[in-house]
């Protein structure tokens, strides 16, 4: 019977990280974490407890690109499968792209109910790509139903290379800006990254030396 229970429990565990639609899966054992020291390992592996998925708590990571900051969230984001919480990862111009064509079909009420019923929703790449707004203008709306459809009740990580005092030309709406802002970051857990970019790193590892 024990090992039925495991089973089952094993089978939970794969049907959630598959849920979940991670796009890159390491575990936070193989985080090269001498590379960038500056990085708060301690801060993050308190998160992998997943102890602010339980309490409803929100987590930001903010950091210019290229330190890991994607990598990083969906290991915890692995972490808070591993405890037993319902997680979905998805970028913010897949998010607006969803939301945008929900608008046509007239699916978006639904659409947003989907968003809101996991416990920790990452919203990886906020600002990678400035186009995402100027493709849609209604980008920050959207994006703001979501964020308010799960807060103080669930948990959102949003991964983004914005400051703060950015977002307000970013969304192009400094009203709505100020009260994205403040959902996402009340009371949340803000990871601010800082260092030398990885990719260019393996990059440079990667490249023949010169005679």
């Amino acid at each position: 019977m024990a090992d039925q229970a495991g089973l089952r429990r094993q089978r939970s565990l794969q049907r959630r990280i598959e849920d979940a639609g991670f796009r890159e899966l390491k575990p936070l054992t193989e985080f090269d974490w001498n590379f960038n020291p500056s990085i708060p390992r301690v801060q993050i592996e308190a998160l992998a407890t997943a102890d602010f998925v339980r309490r409803g708590q929100n987590v930001v990571f903010v950091g210019q690109s290229g330190l890991g900051k994607s990598c990083l969230i969906q290991a915890l984001g692995y972490a808070a499968c591993v405890h037993g919480h319902r997680v979905y990862y998805i970028t913010s111009g897949e998010l607006l792209e969803d939301l945008t064509a929900s608008l046509a079909d007239q699916t978006l009420h639904q659409r947003i109910r989907f968003y809101a019923k996991f416990d920790l929703l990452i919203l990886d790449e906020f600002g990678f790509d400035r186009i995402e707004r100027s493709l849609a203008p209604q980008a920050a709306s959207l994006w703001y139903k979501v964020i308010d459809a799960r807060n103080q009740r669930v948990s959102t990580a949003l991964v983004t290379n914005i400051d703060f005092e950015a977002w307000a030309d970013y969304l192009g709406d400094a009203p709505l800006a100020m009260a994205f802002l403040d959902r996402v970051v009340h009371g949340a857990t803000i990871v601010k990254l800082k260092g030398q970019s990885y990719r260019l790193g393996q990059a440079g590892k990667k490249m023949p030396e010169k005679n």
